[in-house]
This record gives C-alpha cells, structure tokens and sequence, in this order.
C-alpha cells in the first residue's frame, strides 16, 4: 500500500481495485484487512488522511523517506509472476473463497455436529496446504 500511496492519494476502495487489477484479480485484499493496515500506518505517521470528501490516504514525510530507504524490500508483489500463472492463483483463490461461503452456510444452517465435522474438515485441508508446501516441486 506505501507503494501505491507514493504514486498518487488514494482511499481505501481505490487501492484495493489497484491491487486487484494490478495482479489479474489473483489479489483481492478486503477491506477488513486493508482499513486496519491503513490506521495502523496512519497511528505511526506513515500516512495521513487527506483534507476533503471522504478518507483519503497520502504518504506522510515519515512514509516517502521509509518507501525510498526500503524500496527494494517493499518490492511490488503484484508483479509477481507466479500470481497469473495460467489461472491457477486465480482458480485457488475462487475456490477458497467458495469454501469460505460454505463453511459460513454450515454455521449459519448446521446444527452442532454438523458445525463440529465442517471445522474438522477444515482443520484436515490447512495441514494438507501446508504439507504441499513443505513437499516443495516435486511433481
């Protein structure tokens, strides 16, 4: 977000369309996540919000000279290739965003057995990410 901020001011919806578009849709932060950043980076004066309509966010003297001392580590993570390979973040991302609207089903529909076997399931598919992680390439 320091990043996008140095380009241009922008509101909390504006970066996250930016950061969506930027990685092919294979990012999408929430605004549960990006709003928090945003008042975290604000209470320690790396942006400020900007006079006007609505909330609008700009890097503070304290946020350009951290993005310009730490610019090669800030990076740009949207430019990473891997984001768009063919689809697959894409379709990974879809599909837990799928399991997410189920899991929500289950608790809101479920009864307490049923809440019980969701959350077993879904403890089961965390570790098996993380194995897949830990096997590395190997096909």
């Amino acid at each position: 977000m320091l990043v996008l901020l140095e380009e241009q001011a922008r509101n909390g919806y504006q970066l996250i369309q930016e950061l969506s578009e930027r990685s092919n849709d294979a990012w999408r932060p929430s605004p549960g996540s990006i709003y928090p950043v945003l008042q975290q980076l604000e209470d320690e004066g790396m942006v400020v919000v900007s006079a006007g309509t609505g909330r609008t966010y700009e890097l503070s003297d304290a946020g350009r000279a951290l993005v310009t001392e730490q610019r090669e580590q800030l990076g740009k993570p949207w430019e990473n290739s891997d984001l768009d390979a063919s689809g697959a973040a894409r379709e990974l991302m879809g599909t837990a965003k799928d399991v997410v609207l189920a899991a929500r089903q289950v608790l809101v529909a479920g009864s307490s057995l049923q809440v019980t076997r969701a959350t077993a399931i879904l403890v089961e598919t965390r570790r098996s990410l993380y194995r897949i992680l830990a096997e590395g390439d190997e096909e």
